[in-house]
């Protein structure tokens, strides 16, 4: 499938290279960053008023040193629904001084079998 020549076209463009499922709802991370702890704080507070169907986290990132809300969205990732969706919460953190960060997946969820091997022998101490 032919992606967009973007960050999010080849994002998707890599994620199904490595045979991720792009037409399964995946969990995926929208990062929005603010250089001040009371505006990250105010717009967590706010996301979390809202019927958002996700998750959000707040912490430190201490390479930068700006406050990432993580907001955890599970969603198909559609192209033009990511575009959107990335839009939207920018809107929304440059209300509270911040700006999106772009956007990812963990590298394996549900139905991805990228990281499945037939040689393991499962032991006593395996968590999986």
């Amino acid at each position: 499938m032919q992606y967009p020549d973007d960050d999010n076209g080849k994002m998707l463009a890599a994620m199904a290279d490595a045979g991720i499922d792009l037409s399964k709802a995946l969990d995926i991370d929208f990062f929005l960053v603010f250089d001040d702890q009371r505006d990250a704080e105010s717009a967590l507070e706010d996301i979390q008023t809202k019927a958002l169907e996700g998750e959000v986290e707040l912490l430190l990132n201490d390479e930068s040193g700006k406050w990432e809300l993580i907001v955890c969205l599970n969603m198909v990732p559609e192209y033009d629904a990511l575009v959107a969706q990335e839009s939207s919460l920018n809107d929304f953190a440059s209300e509270f001084g911040g700006m999106s960060d772009g956007w990812g997946v963990m590298q394996h969820q549900e139905g991805d079998d990228e990281f499945m091997d037939d040689d393991h022998e499962h032991g006593p101490d395996c968590n999986h």
